[in-house]
């Protein structure tokens, strides 16, 4: 979903838009008393948690979880209401008195989606923002947690580590912000997953709220809605309030390093040569290079996330990276989760601050993003182009290509084990990058959506093909999307369901048929159910 009212949309689109934003004042204004009531009916505590249009925290509490400023402008659709509960009750009310009165409901954990499907829509909705469902219990003796789908990574890390003393973890992401519910429910993985592979890999139980507002835990929904939970977008399926998870084991010290590596000191050699090691080097060892331009030319920044201390790292890379040079004073020994806080990007002194984990207030900036996956490595010649459109862009149009690693469990575990089935082949993922200042203008949007568009349309002939896959957590609409009005078939969602999925996504549309058959729980890509007349077999 590109911004609202910051680029001109084709002129269909807009008076299609027109009309859908139209209809859905008449509806608020018709339903807009029934909806309440039924609320009222259905829960003796809502009332607390509720906010209207009208309300003068409504604005603030919208904002609040909005991470990408460009879905935080004035002209972006706002929900007619806002529900922020505390008890599986409301949200039992929330889903209820929605199907009855005709609204989408958009959920929301951490405000991440890249194209702001947790936060607005073309049609009459509302928002159940799940931040105060953010409890964590850590079992140290029983090696699992559960975790509320409003709690955010940073706070997840935080836990484990503070309860386990530093010996367990889980296989997520490094940017602390992330809610939980999203990250989890799209695949989700970080520099864990040479060793252990994705989150969802390792989610043994979840608790949600299905179509008819009932209450379900693993044994009751059935194995094959928990499965499509794990990597099929939860926002498909119903919503998905807790998670249990086994932790993993990390060691007491583990190694990072970030060195950083210009055209001038062979930077793209060495590039060339991760892409041939990177998804084979020990499962211990996980390389991410960051490369973006400075001033007159490009620098690749090699961080590193290694579970030992600096001796062995040493060994492992003369043995297989000989050519990074690196040396002991690149390292530095830190618990895993002082690691994480490393890997995001935080500046390290003396002593690490661990409560930039804990928190939810961190600087919020417009940014869009891309992804890819490669089964062969780019020639090394073919560098030279992706150099090319960086400088062609002005000093202030910023990007980056982030290299991502696979081998190990990531790729050991079978394509259908879950929904998320970015396996074995894949040697690295590519993800595209850009963010700017504070303000989400016409002008920066646009030269940044241009330069990421410029590099992904560039990597088409050195990508994975037929299809062309994509991860759901990086969300693109550019891909495919469903039909704003009237029925979207399997066949026309397969166009994008097939790149975030491959034929994963037709056991998500058979169990969506299953659990969903009116398609209450849909968005501009949720999965579809089947519909005997309108799909063909």
């Amino acid at each position: 979903m590109k911004p609202h009212g910051l680029l001109c949309p084709n002129i269909l689109s807009f008076i299609s838009s027109l009309l859908l934003l139209s209809h859905g004042v008449a509806l608020a204004a018709e339903n807009h008393e029934t909806f309440l009531k039924c609320l009222s009916l259905q829960s003796d505590t809502i009332s607390e948690v509720l906010y209207t249009q009208n309300n003068a925290s409504y604005s603030s509490v919208l904002k609040a979880s909005i991470q990408n400023l460009i879905f935080s402008t004035p002209a972006n659709p706002k929900p007619l209401f806002i529900i922020t509960p505390f008890h599986v009750s409301e949200i039992q009310a929330a889903v209820k008195c929605s199907k009855k009165n005709g609204l989408q409901i958009r959920v929301r954990s951490g405000g991440h989606d890249h194209e702001g499907l947790s936060s607005i829509s073309d049609v009459p909705f509302i928002i159940i923002d799940l931040i105060n469902f953010s409890e964590i219990s850590v079992d140290v003796e029983d090696k699992t947690a559960w975790v509320e789908s409003g709690a955010t990574v940073g706070q997840l890390n935080y836990r484990i580590a503070e309860k386990s003393q530093n010996l367990l973890a889980f296989p997520v992401g490094t940017c602390p912000s992330v809610g939980v519910g999203g990250h989890f429910s799209g695949g989700g993985y970080g520099a864990l997953l040479r060793k252990y592979g994705a989150a969802a890999d390792h989610i043994v139980d979840a608790h949600m709220i299905d179509v008819k507002g009932r209450f379900l835990n693993r044994e009751s929904m059935g194995e094959d809605l928990f499965w499509a939970i794990r990597g099929g977008g939860g926002a498909s399926f119903g919503i998905i309030v807790s998670w249990k998870i086994n932790l993993v084991a990390v060691p007491s010290t583990v190694t990072v390093f970030a060195v950083p590596r210009t055209l001038e000191q062979n930077a793209t050699k060495l590039l060339n040569k991760w892409q041939y090691i990177a998804d084979r080097v020990h499962e211990d060892l996980f390389i991410s290079p960051f490369l973006f331009r400075e001033n007159s030319t490009m620098v690749s920044l090699f961080t590193s996330l290694f579970l030992g201390g600096v001796d062995r790292l040493l060994r492992l890379m003369q043995e297989s990276f000989p050519e990074l040079g690196l040396t002991k004073e690149d390292c530095k020994e830190m618990t895993f989760v002082e690691s994480i806080v490393y890997l995001d990007g935080f500046e390290i002194r003396e002593s690490i601050d661990m409560d930039v984990l804990r928190g939810r207030n961190f600087p919020k900036r417009p940014f869009i993003g891309k992804a890819d996956y490669l089964t062969e490595p780019i020639p090394e010649e073919a560098f030279q182009g992706i150099y090319d459109i960086f400088f062609e862009q002005d000093q202030k149009t910023n990007g980056l290509l982030v290299f991502f690693p696979y081998g190990g469990k990531i790729s050991e575990i079978s394509e259908s084990e879950i929904p998320y089935p970015h396996r074995a082949g894949n040697i690295y993922t590519l993800l595209y990058y850009a963010e700017w200042g504070q303000e989400a203008t016409d002008d920066a949007y646009r030269r940044h959506v241009n330069m990421l568009k410029k590099l992904f349309n560039y990597m088409t002939s050195y990508v994975a093909k037929n299809p062309r896959t994509a991860y759901i957590n990086y969300r693109d609409l550019d891909i495919g999307t469903n039909n704003k009005l009237g029925h979207t078939s399997v066949q026309e969602a397969s166009v994008w369901g097939k790149k975030y999925f491959k034929n994963n996504f037709y056991r998500l549309v058979h169990v969506k048929t299953m659990v969903d058959p009116e398609n209450f729980f849909r968005n501009e890509q949720s999965i579809p159910p089947f519909n005997l007349v309108k799909d063909e077999l």
